[in-house]
């Protein structure tokens, strides 16, 4: 039997590509490439505004052009063909992400100079009873308003809650033969105007039944809107717990349901809160429901099952339609900024528990 040697091994390194260091290749001339591209469409926008040209007609029809004619060149010249779409692709959307962010801080910054004329404490305290459009913004608020968001989407989030995350097990933890249908449905409500979900309330409660505008009914009609946020989000965090902790709850003697109630549900726990927070910031901002079921009312009610109920966007849009005068926008404004810092608060908080660790 022939005897097979091994070949030796040679201990000479590997000479390193002349292109595996691409940086090296960026000389005076690249830099100047890079220069020209970056400055030059800036200096030729702002000299088409100097011409007399809108902000926005420059922005898209000459600054855009030059950038991406400039950005193609300049790719060519460090990366070749490949170089071009690639140049392409990164100015779009680095172009696009900037005006969406533009657009964000311009709305928010208008909010916050317009609503805080009218901000104070009594504003936050008192209710809107004898206020008209003349009233001086030293008296009446929006205290009735807010405790009337907080009750009709607390009772909201009571009936919501249970139904969504006991449908997102369903979806995730059953081999159930109408999954697929449950999951269209809820595909279908996640795209449901919200005034369809206060028609539907207003039509088959409050006209044939109680007869009366309430709160409750306003917390039905959001409900709508919010079992499909939470059943979604909810979902898709329970898809994210691996399936070994499920093998090992039914390795131990557990059933399938013990095993989700005691295993998978506390494993998801701070996504599930998510869920609900988003769920949340989903519907307190919701107009066209309330205006057609809750009755919005300016005076403090704490019964949601009796009597018109007033709310942060039924106050924002009877501000905005009073009279027109100064005082009524800087109402309206001022609620905005209120509304718009509970969104904040609740996006906060579930981008902070989204974020931890589970213990």
């Amino acid at each position: 039997m022939e005897k097979v040697t091994a070949m030796p091994i040679d201990p000479t390194p590997i000479a390193r590509p002349k292109n595996a260091e691409p940086w090296r290749q960026i000389n005076l001339s690249g830099i100047v490439t890079l220069v020209l591209a970056s400055s030059v469409p800036i200096a030729t926008g702002l000299f088409a505004m100097v011409l007399g040209l809108r902000f926005e007609l420059a922005l898209l029809f000459v600054f855009l052009p030059v950038q991406l004619v400039l950005g193609v060149i300049a790719g060519r010249r460090f990366s070749g063909k490949r170089g071009q779409s690639d140049a392409i692709l990164q100015i779009l959307v680095v172009f696009f992400a900037m005006t969406v962010v533009v657009l964000l801080v311009s709305v928010v910054w208008s909010v916050i100079e317009r609503g805080s004329a009218a901000l104070s404490w009594q504003f936050i305290t008192q209710n809107n009873v004898y206020i008209s459009g003349q009233t001086s913004l030293e008296y009446g608020g929006l205290g009735h308003a807010i405790i009337g968001t907080l009750l009709i989407v607390l009772l909201s989030t009571i009936v919501t809650v249970p139904l969504g995350i006991a449908t997102a097990v369903y979806l995730t933890e059953t081999t159930g033969k109408t999954r697929s249908t449950v999951r269209t449905l809820i595909q279908a409500l996640s795209g449901l105007p919200s005034v369809v979900a206060g028609l539907f309330i207003l039509s088959s409660l409050v006209d044939p039944v109680t007869k009366e505008l309430s709160g409750l009914m306003g917390s039905l009609a959001l409900t709508i809107l919010m079992i499909p946020t939470i059943a979604r989000t909810a979902e898709e965090m329970l898809r994210l717990i691996p399936n070994e902790l499920r093998e090992a709850g039914v390795a131990l003697g557990g059933t399938q349901w013990r095993t989700v109630a005691g295993v998978v549900l506390p494993a998801a726990k701070s996504g599930l809160v998510t869920a609900i927070i988003l769920g949340v910031a989903r519907i307190i901002g919701e107009t066209a429901p309330i205006l057609l079921v809750s009755g919005g009312g300016d005076s403090l009610n704490l019964n949601p099952t009796e009597g018109a109920m007033g709310s942060l966007p039924f106050y924002i849009w009877k501000a905005f339609l009073t009279s027109g005068t100064p005082e009524s926008l800087a109402r309206a404004w001022a609620g905005m900024l209120v509304l718009l810092s509970f969104i904040f608060i609740l996006f906060g908080m579930a981008r902070y528990i989204s974020g931890r660790k589970v213990g």
